[in-house]
């Protein structure tokens, strides 16, 4: 069974950080594109930041310079590091395995920041 499980997520100020985690199970993370996607009520899930098993790099224009997507495929592990957060941050943050047949979700970790 596929296991996504982020962590991290907390209520941070404005122009603060914050590093999510996200543990697979199941799969091994060197044979997916790994990334992350974030959605607020309303709206679509939006991508926020991807990483290929070969470590190319794909940021969201509203996180570019701010955000950087690390994998430690050691350990199936996923990061996303956030630095100077805004209050537009604010959302439900989800890490995402795809490859060619299949595409896993996680649950979800809450990331608030106030102004």
């Amino acid at each position: 069974q596929v296991q996504l499980v982020e962590s991290g997520g907390d209520l941070v100020q404005a122009g603060g950080s914050l590093r999510l985690s996200c543990a697979a199970s199941g799969i091994r993370t060197d044979r997916h594109t790994m990334a992350w996607y974030r959605q607020v009520p309303g709206k679509q899930r939006e991508l926020v930041a991807s990483i290929t098993n070969s470590e190319r790099t794909t940021y969201a224009h509203f996180v570019q310079g701010r955000f950087t997507i690390e994998r430690y495929d050691a350990k199936d592990m996923i990061y996303l590091h956030m630095f100077s957060l805004k209050p537009e941050d604010t959302a439900v943050y989800y890490c995402n395995a795809r490859d060619q047949s299949n595409d896993h979700w996680g649950q979800g970790t809450q990331v608030t920041v106030s102004s």
